[in-house]
């Protein structure tokens, strides 16, 4: 995987693929696999928006699936690893402050945040006790350096997922400059450069615009708190979100784009 810059940008594109947020559900990825593997052309691309883990128990085998499906697509088109890329969302920040949580100020109060937030379920994915998380936190930093040195070495263990964890790329976008691809949002007001953390937490009204942000005619994103999404509406919009609110509905949004934007497709696990 590329680990040179927190930005992909996609070159000589026929076409983009983009899988909204996931959140552990396993079973409903089985269908959008089977959808992309039938469909993926030499000359695509494909990026998944963020939030692969959390909420559902089963993260560890989301993971393991979504790099199974990189690995075929790969070897079946002779794809560069920078032609499907991984990005970070909000569940994926969380679970990474948790493998360091012996650096936070106050650790038993974040994870007490994180786990209401559903990092619970992720870590229980990785045979690890929620209760022995809490518990740990409170303890002080040699206890947390210990507990968090278990999880990393787990995760290492599994084939693939230290990279996974190590390339996640804050956006990604064409080559043309017409299409952007994020988690969650971006500050219009700030050069992509200078976002921090807005592409995982989100800004203020990003569902309401609709106009160009710099040359970039649509924003594609995998996640949006409020319950606004309208498939039938979203071609006009400058704003693609392929995500449907509430969380616990077991629904993935894709959709296929042009290198300028235009939406080719859009689709949703069966």
């Amino acid at each position: 995987m590329n680990t040179e810059s927190n930005f992909i940008e996609f070159k000589n594109v026929e076409r983009i693929w983009a899988i909204g947020s996931i959140h552990s559900k396993f079973d409903s990825l089985k269908s959008i696999k089977n959808h992309i593997l039938s469909n993926f052309n030499r000359g695509d691309k494909l990026v998944f928006l963020g939030n692969v883990i959390g909420l559902g128990n089963k993260g560890k085998q989301t993971i393991t699936s979504i790099l199974d499906l990189r690995f075929k697509l790969m070897a079946k088109h002779c794809l560069d690893s920078n032609e499907i890329v991984f990005l970070r969302g909000s569940q994926e920040e969380m679970f990474l402050k948790l493998m360091q949580l012996q650096t936070a100020p106050y650790p038993l109060d974040i994870v007490s945040w994180m786990f209401d937030h559903g990092v619970d379920k992720t870590i229980e994915s990785y045979g690890f006790s929620k209760n022995e998380a809490k518990e740990i936190s409170s303890q002080g930093a040699i206890s947390i350096s210990k507990w968090t040195s278990k999880l990393n070495l787990v995760v290492s263990k599994i084939q693939g997922h230290k990279n996974y964890f190590s390339n996640l790329k804050h956006a990604a976008f064409s080559s043309s400059k017409k299409i952007l691809f994020v988690n969650r949002g971006v500050d219009v007001t700030r050069p992509l450069s200078a976002q921090n953390d807005c592409f995982w937490w989100g800004y203020q009204n990003f569902s309401e615009i609709n106009k160009p942000y710099g040359s970039f005619c649509r924003i594609v994103r995998g996640y949006q708190s409020e319950h606004l999404n309208n498939l039938e509406n979203i071609k006009s919009k400058t704003v693609c979100t392929l995500f449907d609110q509430p969380l616990n509905n077991n629904k993935i949004l894709g959709g296929v784009f042009s290198d300028n934007g235009e939406i080719l497709d859009l689709f949703e696990s069966t």
